[in-house]
């Protein structure tokens, strides 16, 4: 995982679990004059770190972003896509904005320049699919190889839909997840135009307050995270370190507003619910489950009234948090980040925090982890939520694993 809290998933860790924020006041354009001027930023990134020269100027920022992270999976997993087994290896990696930034550089250097100083490279630099095609190419997957865009639900989509290849028969392995460069003027202006994004401008390190009272919109972001999925017979036969088990996937769409929560939260209920029965588990089984928790007033209520309808009275006994409150909203990529912060909540038996809550609301009143990260005796199940313009849901539930199912 690549974030504005770390370039790395030991650096992503060390920070959630110390509360750290990594948004700030945005840099890559002047914000003066915009309702929201605070953004989750990757700092300090040199694509030429990690890519040919060349091929980093063809790429966009969400795409080099997805090379990283893959680059650093495969490596976690000690797996090597190869002229053998590259027929056997998927990639699924969602986006929602896909190249935005070069999109609107481009549309400059056409009105400042004319048609005959466009890049040639435009095009492949901004459609939606080139982070997995690029990955694809690097790595040499040749399985199934497409990009799926559900808003911010793409990523954790496309976690589950990568699951589905391997369990269909498809691929052995899937590189899958999501990444995202969305920080640009057009989309920040018109993300406040809707007035989605935070205004705490004054506060950028706390701007992002998931379930507080004081929450005025989420802080947009950037990243990617990217998960290796593989078979079981087949991690088992390479003596892989298997980390996790994906048990569960639900996916659901509210059919309600394009931009709006359904008002009584019925297609996050839903989802939560279709993951639950596909690892034929119960509400209480759950441990610990990483919100969607955008610091939206609207989301923050109406994920809470959704936990509480598909987890009834164990609602008030679960943990919750939300990672967002110190990446900021990675939009696209949320679902695959939190999907790794929920592996290692498994792996290291801690909670992340949600951060800078300090002032409840009585509309959210379950237990948020408020701001100081939570050691458990065990954690085993965890579900992470993610929730997308257009009534898309998604929840994926994993689960410790234990061989032969015990």
């Amino acid at each position: 995982m690549i974030t504005p809290i770390g370039h790395s998933v030991e650096a992503n860790w060390d920070a959630l679990v110390n509360g750290r924020s990594g948004t700030a006041r945005i840099t890559r354009f002047d914000p003066d004059g915009y309702a929201s001027q605070v953004a989750g930023e990757v700092k300090d990134f040199d694509a030429a770190a990690h890519i040919d020269r060349k091929e980093a100027k063809r790429t966009d920022r969400f795409a080099q972003f997805a090379i990283v992270a893959a680059r650093e999976a495969l490596t976690c997993a000690g797996f090597e896509v190869t002229a053998e087994n590259g027929h056997r290896v998927a990639c699924v990696i969602g986006s929602a904005h896909g190249g935005i930034t070069t999109l609107l550089q481009e549309q400059d250097v056409l009105r400042t320049k004319g048609p005959g100083r466009v890049s040639p490279f435009v095009i492949p630099m901004t459609l939606t699919d080139m982070a997995c095609a690029n990955v694809s190419i690097r790595f040499g997957t040749r399985a199934v190889n497409y990009s799926l865009v559900s808003a911010c639900a793409s990523s954790a989509d496309s976690i589950g839909e990568a699951a589905n290849v391997i369990r269909r028969g498809d691929a052995d392995v899937a590189l899958a997840g999501g990444a995202e460069a969305p920080i640009t003027p057009l989309t920040v202006a018109g993300y406040s135009a809707a007035r989605a994004l935070g205004t705490n401008n004054d506060d950028p390190e706390r701007a992002s307050r998931p379930f507080d009272v004081r929450r005025s919109g989420f802080i947009m972001a950037e990243g990617a995270g990217i998960l290796l999925l593989e078979a079981e017979e087949h991690a088992l036969a390479r003596n892989a370190t298997i980390l996790a088990e994906l048990a569960g996937y639900g996916a659901t769409s509210d059919a309600f507003h394009i931009t709006q929560p359904d008002e009584n939260g019925r297609g996050a209920m839903r989802a939560m619910q279709l993951a639950l029965e596909q690892a034929d588990l119960q509400p209480d089984d759950v441990d610990y489950l990483n919100a969607h928790g955008t610091s939206t007033p609207m989301n923050d209520k109406l994920e809470t009234l959704a936990i509480k309808r598909a987890f009834g009275d164990y609602a008030y006994s679960l943990p919750i948090s939300s990672s967002k409150s110190m990446t900021g909203h990675l939009l696209g990529a949320a679902g695959g980040v939190e999907a790794i912060v929920s592996v290692l909540a498994i792996n290291n038996n801690i909670i992340p925090p949600t951060a800078n809550y300090g002032m409840p609301d009585p509309d959210c009143d379950l237990d948020y982890v408020p701001n100081i990260a939570r050691p458990m005796a065990a954690i085993d199940v965890v579900m992470s939520n993610s929730l997308g313009f257009g009534g898309h849901n998604a929840s994926l539930l994993f689960r410790r694993y234990r061989p032969g199912g015990e």
